[in-house]
């Protein structure tokens, strides 16, 4: 327990916050996530409560000076969907605006990071109503190699079967 306590030691002495504690998995897989900027194109497929398949492409940027990313999905050449991922101390969160016109928030409770994946748990909706009861309960990311990433996202809370949507993108185009 030692070794906790002289890296908690540290941190306190130089103003550091335990967010930048090296050891905090959530901390390096928000830095994985920073690498994804630019452009990138794949395919979506529906299943469980939901079908459907097609192609789509991704952008992904930095906001906030760097304390955020930012992933739009597009589909037909309108973003649809947006995602900012951030870190909330060494926690990883997520809020997703979503088509279905509310905004899951997310928080990252399982990492394998030889794998390079998140798995991300629900923790709170707004803009839910009886017109869009439906919404994001899980979220899964994993990054294949430097240029092709999985995101899957299970969507629940309305009428109907679960659905998961899984999306598998390449980059085409890095900023």
């Amino acid at each position: 327990m030692r070794p906790v306590l002289a890296v908690l030691e540290v941190l306190l002495l130089t103003g550091a916050s335990p967010a930048d504690a090296p050891e905090a998995p959530g901390v390096r897989m928000f830095e994985r996530l920073k690498t994804l900027t630019g452009d990138w194109e794949g395919t979506f497929e529906w299943s469980g409560g939901r079908t459907g398949s097609g192609n789509l492409r991704v952008s992904y940027y930095l906001t906030g000076g760097g304390s955020a990313v930012v992933e739009n999905l597009v589909m037909g050449g309108v973003p649809t969907m947006t995602t900012v991922y951030h870190l909330d101390g060494s926690d990883l969160r997520m809020t997703h605006y979503c088509a279905a016109r509310n905004q899951p928030r997310l928080r990252a409770v399982r990492f394998d990071e030889a794998q390079g994946s998140a798995e991300f748990a629900f923790v709170d909706v707004t803009g839910v109503g009886p017109k869009n009861p439906g919404h994001v309960e899980a979220f899964f990311v994993r990054l294949l190699d430097a240029d092709r990433l999985n995101l899957r996202f299970t969507f629940g809370g309305g009428p109907g079967k679960t659905a998961v949507e899984n999306i598998l993108v390449r980059r085409i185009n890095p900023s």
